[in-house]
């Protein structure tokens, strides 16, 4: 058995007052350029700095705002020698960023919510994570029905390989593309499980993937108490790092490229679990280990 390649670790650098999970910890930039110091330190490959929350519900901020929340962050930790991805759906702060530092566009709308994005990213040569998305946050749980494609894995292949073709008609490259399933948006439980065993339906476009599922509602709803109710967020941590050991390790069939994770220390160990998971997993054995 041939071991997948071990993914890259996304370190998530939330500079908002209402993301899902640690939303407020980190919303001024000298604590999220802490918070993502601390993120390299514990094994993070890539740091990605967001300044709009896209949890369930949530408003957008002015564009104002979101500038002034990540471009120092992102000036502070490029300059450091940090690999710098912008969390953004807006053009502007992509081309801000981008100027800053960043070396990723990570853009959950997929080039849908402001389409001149995708032309900073053909002029700019930055790398492009384009995740599957229907609506903005406030709206996007109306927007889970797959039926007229045959399913979810189906629907978000086809609505993915759409995005592909706005995105190479705006002069992006094929190998500036990474594709993302968007686990949790518009997207009811079952259909993030469906889509985390079959990722390699969406490998078939032919792009790297990133798999974001860290903290994510999806997980709280599996590990729901006898009240039904969700495990709290900040609960959700050991389930995500099960995730991530299986991911690597090969489930969906496929190579994940990259995975986005809250506590990336946790995570890593996780990669060196799933890194004996292939030719070399019997060492122990022969090395008299009980």
């Amino acid at each position: 058995m041939t071991a997948p390649p071990i993914p890259l670790l996304m370190g998530i650098v939330n500079v908002t007052p209402d993301s899902f999970s640690d939303g407020g910890r980190y919303d001024d930039p000298e604590r999220a350029i802490a918070h993502g110091r601390d993120l390299l330190a514990q094994g993070a490959d890539i740091l990605d700095v967001g300044g709009e929350s896209t949890r369930p519900g949530a408003t957008r901020p002015l564009l104002a705002e979101e500038l002034d929340r990540v471009v120092p962050v992102i000036e502070a930790l490029a300059a450091e020698g940090a690999t710098v991805s912008v969390d953004t759906m807006r053009a502007e702060v992509a081309a801000r960023a981008v100027a800053a530092g960043a070396r990723i566009v990570n853009d959950v709308s997929g080039g849908l919510a402001d389409p001149a994005i995708l032309d900073v990213v053909a002029r700019t040569g930055a790398t492009y994570v384009a995740m599957h998305w229907r609506a903005h946050s406030d709206r996007m749980q109306e927007f889970t029905g797959y039926d007229e494609h045959g399913g979810v894995v189906p629907g978000v292949r086809a609505e993915l390989a759409e995005r592909v073709a706005a995105i190479r008609a705006a002069g992006v490259r094929d190998e500036q593309i990474v594709l993302d399933p968007g686990l949790g948006f518009a997207k009811q439980p079952h259909h993030n499980w469906e889509l985390v065993r079959r990722l390699d339906v969406l490998a078939e476009l032919g792009f790297p993937l990133l798999v974001g599922a860290s903290r994510k509602t999806f997980l709280g709803r599996l590990l729901a108490g006898p009240d039904g109710r969700a495990r709290p967020v900040g609960e959700r941590e050991a389930a995500g790092v099960a995730m991530t050991t299986l991911l690597a390790a090969g489930l969906g069939g496929t190579p994940v490229w990259c995975l986005r994770v809250h506590d990336v220390r946790a995570h890593r160990d996780a990669l060196a679990v799933a890194a004996e998971w292939g030719p070399d997993a019997d060492r122990a054995a022969t090395e008299g280990e009980g």
